[in-house]
């Protein structure tokens, strides 16, 4: 594992924009995207580049259930957003969150299929606090492909803050698995802040484990860790060189 740590979560971005640019130059074709705070740098940078997306297709990690694709909390909405209105892609996938209604397992199935018929060049991650990859929560299986996630009780708090009640937040999402995950030929996974670092340190240097799921990416070949100065301040001197 390659780790590049940075002064702030802007450089980081910049370090992570670089890789991408890098790959899709050298004839990577198959994006695969993450949502959430972590990479919206990254993303502003995209779109504020030359790099043409045109002839590329992306591959988002994951979706709710039950979202429609206008609905502006859901991964569909955020992308458009942050992405995809201004760099469009040749095709962009995500999770049929809606289809996930009454058949979860049909929409996990077709999206495995995709995945299979369009193998991940460059996957970006981001990293929970607790170690986890995509909505893949401390012990889920190595071997999971795209699977219905029962959101915890502590993620609908936490994402009680963006709808208007409680009972309006998602309890469900369609999420690629870490088999899915481990299957792109790249891997770019960012993390900044005081509260990622203890996660960074057990990804790093703790055993490979499904009690943290980001540990498994020690066993791929291609992986590069951007981190900043907090997020790497729990690390050995020996990591971080």
């Amino acid at each position: 594992m390659k780790i590049i740590i940075t002064n702030n979560k802007e450089s980081g971005s910049t370090e992570g924009f670089k890789l991408f640019k890098k790959s899709i130059e050298n004839g990577a074709k198959v994006i695969g995207l993450a949502t959430g705070s972590t990479p919206v740098a990254l993303y502003n940078e995209w779109t504020q580049s030359n790099l043409d997306n045109s002839n590329l297709i992306s591959i988002n990690l994951d979706e709710y259930t039950g979202l429609t694709p206008d609905n502006d909390q859901s991964y569909h909405y955020f992308m458009q957003k942050n992405l995809f209105d201004k760099k469009p892609f040749k095709k962009s996938y995500i999770p049929d969150g809606i289809k996930a209604i009454n058949d979860p397992q049909g929409a996990s199935d077709d999206y495995n299929e995709i995945i299979e018929e369009n193998p991940i060049d460059i996957q970006l991650l981001g990293l929970g606090q607790n170690g986890h990859i995509a909505f893949n929560e401390p012990g889920t299986s190595f071997d999971s492909v795209t699977h219905e996630v029962k959101l915890t009780e502590s993620t609908i708090q936490a994402n009680s803050r963006f709808f208007r009640n409680i009972d309006d937040v998602p309890k469900s999402a369609i999420c690629m698995g870490i088999a899915n995950i481990m299957s792109a030929k790249e891997i770019v996974i960012m993390a900044f802040g005081e509260n990622k670092a203890d996660a960074v340190k057990k990804m790093v240097e703790g055993p490979v484990t499904e009690d943290v799921p980001a540990s498994v990416l020690q066993n791929h070949s291609n992986v590069t860790l951007i981190i900043d100065d907090a997020a790497a301040s729990k690390l050995s001197e020996e990591s971080k060189n």
